[in-house]
């Protein structure tokens, strides 16, 4: 068989599997939930209380600011 030949037959090959991937990726697009949309959320059991009282952990905040200003370049 000829380069060129089996070149070619690997392009169009390649083009085949790109072709079936892509078909076959599903992705599901953005969505807004809504208060009568309840049967698409999960229920908190009866048993648990939801806290009212949640403060921020200025730990977790002050480690998210610094990786988000580590990715910066310096200067």
């Amino acid at each position: 068989m000829k380069l060129e030949i089996a070149r070619g037959l690997f392009v169009v090959a390649a083009l085949a599997v790109a072709t079936v991937a892509m078909a076959a990726w599903e992705e599901p697009g953005p969505q807004v939930f809504s208060h009568a949309d309840k049967a698409m959320q999960c229920p908190l059991p009866r048993l648990i209380k939801p806290q009212v009282d949640a403060k921020p952990d200025h730990d977790l905040l002050l480690l998210l600011f610094g990786l988000s200003q580590g990715g910066r370049a310096p200067g």
